[in-house]
């Protein structure tokens, strides 16, 4: 029996494909449990339609990911903190700090906590490289400079 599955099915398929299995199996559990729909001719032609329309909207997130990279491409953020002599911060720069700083310069989008790759807060002065995730496939690194203030 032909089925369409409308999610991962583990050892069977991801969403999208179309896939023969046994009537039982296709009876007793893919379709009573909403994994999959029958292959008629109207869902396969549904089914085109909608990878069609899915690989078109990637395709714009992209290129949209990639303008936005190239506005805060070689951007440099400052940032001036209480420090003690050996360079250890007294608190530290997180990675909601990098994009609200990001926000406050002349952009036209906004930069989401969630796109920062920060694994843990910066607790040192000096430079960081620091990548900002604004796609799967798009990803641009932001200069971050950490000095100590002074006073």
């Amino acid at each position: 029996m032909k089925l369409i599955l409308k999610e991962t099915v583990e050892n069977l398929g991801q969403p999208g494909d179309v896939v023969t299995v046994k009537p039982g199996y296709a009876r007793n559990f893919l379709l009573p449990q909403g994994l999959a729909y029958e292959a008629s001719a109207g869902n396969l032609r549904r089914i085109e339609e909608e990878k069609r329309q899915t690989e078109e909207r990637s395709k714009r997130d992209m290129l949209e990911a990639r303008r936005r990279a190239s506005q805060i491409d070689e951007v440099s953020l400052v940032f001036e903190a209480l420090a003690s002599e050996e360079g250890r911060l007294f608190g530290s720069i997180a990675a909601q700090d990098v994009a609200e700083r990001l926000n406050e310069l002349d952009l036209d989008f906004e930069v989401e906590r969630r796109q920062v790759v920060l694994d843990e807060p910066l607790k040192e002065v000096g430079v960081y490289q620091i990548p900002i995730r604004l796609h799967s496939e798009v990803e641009v690194e932001v200069e971050v400079r950490i000095t100590r203030e002074e006073g």
